[in-house]
């Protein structure tokens, strides 16, 4: 498989108002192309940015198909196949497969509070099902479970095809974790936007993100002054688009992007209720912070 590194990019999924279609084929391909041409290292549809959450299991496989023609074998995909079953995650992760897909990311999600031991068989169930690598992700602040360094290392070392890390939980101190634990040989990625360069620094293998969707030529190239070793010039990009990376991230990210791309006259509709389209103050404070990024 392709070599997963640096930018991946996350697009929302943009809804259609007037067609018999939910899902507006057109404008997500648009995105995608428009992140793709801009330079990004891959492109992750179906994460939180892009609502998976909210999709039924039609528009679910419209997405996959339309990203996964818009790229067009130029940079890898990571598609997002989380559900709250062990049985749906397999279909999502096996029709990912069959579309295209060079890998899944996965959160274990759950009603009830999973333990180690149903984190470990749902992981081993989906790996058994598809020969394409995992990205394991954890995030507890939108799963509700925590999943330690020690246990994810743990699973990198027995089920074959988990072999990369989505770390979102904002502590450095975890992926320096998983460094040590695994001697360097499990990829970590970072999924805290404001705790990008400090993940770069530590070894991160890349930094999955929404923001490409808003300011793509600035991730890109902190990404790779901080890569080339010139973190004098990877600290003054990155104090540039803090402030945005921070806003985008405390307003939900479907909402705050969404209401971005319209701004910048690239408009994909509203996120999905319960989410609401950003306020008018919001819009607001995001046009001046597009404008200085």
């Amino acid at each position: 498989m392709p070599e997963i590194h640096g930018i991946i990019a996350y697009p929302v999924t943009p809804f259609a108002t007037d067609s018999a279609d939910p899902i507006d084929t057109a404008a997500l391909a648009a995105l995608v192309d428009r992140l793709v041409g801009a330079g990004v290292h891959a492109i992750a549809p179906l994460g939180s940015t892009g609502e998976l959450a909210y999709l039924d299991e039609s528009e679910f496989d419209t997405v996959v198909d339309t990203t996964i023609s818009a790229v067009d074998g130029r940079v890898p995909v990571v598609v997002g196949v989380s559900d709250l079953t062990t049985a749906n995650t397999i279909r999502r992760a096996q029709y990912a497969e069959k579309a295209g897909a060079d890998a899944v990311m996965i959160l274990p999600v759950s009603y009830w509070k999973l333990s180690e031991r149903e984190i470990v068989q749902h992981y081993a169930s989906i790996g058994e099902a598809i020969e394409i690598p995992i990205m394991a992700y954890n995030n507890p602040a939108t799963s509700g479970i925590d999943m330690s360094p020690e246990l994810l290392v743990r699973m990198f070392e027995t089920i074959d095809n988990l072999t990369m890390v989505k770390e979102s939980t904002g502590d450095l101190s975890r992926m320096q974790r998983i460094a040590e634990l695994s001697d360097g040989r499990l990829p970590f990625y970072n999924g805290s936007n404001p705790l990008v360069l400090d993940a770069l620094r530590t070894g991160a293998a890349g930094w999955c993100t929404a923001a490409p969707c808003l300011r793509p030529q600035p991730c890109i190239d902190l990404y790779d002054a901080a890569r080339a070793g010139d973190l004098d010039k990877a600290q003054k990009i990155y104090d540039d688009l803090k402030p945005l990376l921070e806003f985008i991230v405390a307003g939900g990210l479907p909402t705050t992007v969404k209401a971005g791309l319209d701004l910048l006259g690239a408009g994909v509709g509203d996120p999905r209720r319960p989410l609401l389209p950003l306020d008018d103050d919001g819009r607001a404070r995001l046009r001046e912070l597009l404008a200085e990024a």
